[in-house]
């Protein structure tokens, strides 16, 4: 923050206003959770929800054309290189991708075609696979993004941030590592939905603001789902009942997931500088004035200094890097980790060493809830799916907390971070969920035997 700031600089009414009534609609749009005919939502997956209505079969198939778009004109870029593209930064960043993206984008172009059509191996097309994806998944995606796009710049330009980092760097320092700004990104991510968050993140990331540890801390342990798919798994496990229990359950567990994570590796030894290779951001406070005295003075500086063509430009652009950067990625990525889930018995294998460990914390039928600890990898429903023929609604209950409380899935978050600028990898996310599941999975157990 710069402590050059002129703390007798007079503000207007305007100003206030222009800082306060964008801010107050992008927390009621990001972060108020709604009840709409009894089920909890965010303003945001709502109006999303209005789209898909609106559209429905259509939007498998305009995804299908956006990520072929993305992966013809990135090819087309990379060996052609237009100075169309190249000369513009957004363009250029949008199309001028690595060799690995590249290929990532063709493979997802190719399942998306495959999928559509129904032509080629049935394990890529199937309902559990790139059916699941391109028919269920991403048209909420490309729904949510379309609104999250545009209305980002309501939380990110005009002040909300500035003042959150004022008054939460005591709190949100010494307990997750991170600066006070992350607070309202958190609370969006938590409380509204996992894959705003990542964006939210990401583009703050972007801007310079989160430094790569940061950015990776925030991205990868508070970008939990949404309450309503929360809902919707203890629906699914028959556990409606335990609402109270399950989701307090979630909070307490991923707050622990939270504090521990970030002070261990990967993410402890991410790079503190920020996106462009600069120092950290210095956050002190002077000491000779209050820290939301501090904080409205930067926000209403930062409000007062934007142009609603500046950030409509800013919304378009976000919804045309969501579109055409991240489907592709989520695509390729979600459908080979389906695939691997469905019809190899790799998770299967991977989760008998559980076996004995659910046995030591009396869970009944461990053999069966072994295999739901790590096939949430590949996607957080798959567990629930396995799990849903478990008797024991104390089997039920620790696999849904469990497969909730790991977060990096690939079908969705895993493919967004990895789609994303964040700087995190596939052998970060492996380690991280691993983390997670162990942190996790004696606090969930414990509350279990508590409740039943």
């Amino acid at each position: 923050m710069d402590k050059r700031l002129k703390k007798e600089e007079v503000y207007t009414t305007g100003d206030y206003l222009k800082f306060i009534l964008p801010s107050l609609i992008g927390i009621f749009l990001f972060v108020i959770p709604l009840s709409i005919n009894g089920e909890f939502t965010i303003s945001v997956a709502l109006m999303a929800g209005f789209v898909q209505t609106a559209f429905g079969e259509a939007l498998p198939y305009i995804a299908t054309i956006l990520i072929t778009i993305a992966a013809l004109l990135s090819l087309f870029t990379k060996i052609i290189q237009p100075s169309l593209i190249i000369n513009r930064s957004f363009l250029n960043k949008l199309f001028n991708v690595s060799w690995i993206w590249q290929i990532t984008r063709l493979l997802g172009m190719i399942f998306s075609i495959i999928a559509l059509f129904k032509i080629g191996p049935n394990s890529v097309w199937s309902e559990a696979t790139g059916g699941l994806l391109l028919f269920d998944l991403i048209p909420v995606l490309f729904s949510v993004f379309l609104f999250a796009g545009l209305f980002l710049p309501l939380l990110l330009n005009f002040g909300l941030l500035e003042l959150c980092g004022a008054l939460f760097t005591k709190i949100m320092r010494p307990l997750f590592t991170l600066p006070g700004r992350s607070s309202i990104d958190c609370l969006a991510s938590w409380l509204g939905d996992g894959t705003i968050g990542v964006l939210l993140t990401n583009k703050q990331y972007e801007d310079g603001y989160y430094t790569k540890r940061e950015a990776a801390v925030i991205g990868t342990t508070f970008s939990v789902v949404s309450i309503t798919f929360t809902i919707v798994i203890m629906s699914y496990l028959d556990l409606e009942k335990y609402f109270f229990s399950f989701y307090l359950t979630i909070v307490i567990a991923g707050l622990a997931c939270a504090f521990i994570s970030p002070r261990i590796p990967p993410l402890s030894r991410k790079s503190n500088t920020l996106y462009n290779e600069t120092e950290k951001i210095d956050e002190t406070i002077p000491s000779d004035i209050s820290s939301i005295k501090w904080g409205l003075q930067h926000a209403i500086k930062q409000a007062r200094g934007n142009k609603f063509t500046t950030n409509l430009k800013g919304g378009i652009e976000n919804v045309l890097d969501m579109w055409l950067g991240v489907l592709p990625i989520v695509m390729a990525i979600g459908t080979l980790a389906l695939i691997i889930a469905e019809y190899t018995p790799l998770f299967k294998i991977l989760g008998y060493p559980f076996i004995p460990v659910l046995e030591l914390m009396q869970i009944p039928e461990a053999s069966e809830a072994s295999q739901t600890m790590l096939i949430g990898f590949a996607d957080m429903f798959l567990p629930a799916i396995i799990g849903s023929g478990i008797e024991s609604e104390m089997t039920r209950f620790v696999i849904g907390c469990l497969s909730i409380t790991q977060l990096i899935y690939m079908s969705e978050v895993g493919g967004l971070l990895l789609g994303s600028k964040l700087p995190v990898s596939f052998l970060d996310l492996v380690l991280i969920f691993l983390q997670r599941t162990i942190i996790s999975l004696p606090i969930i157990v414990v509350i279990a035997h508590i409740i039943f």
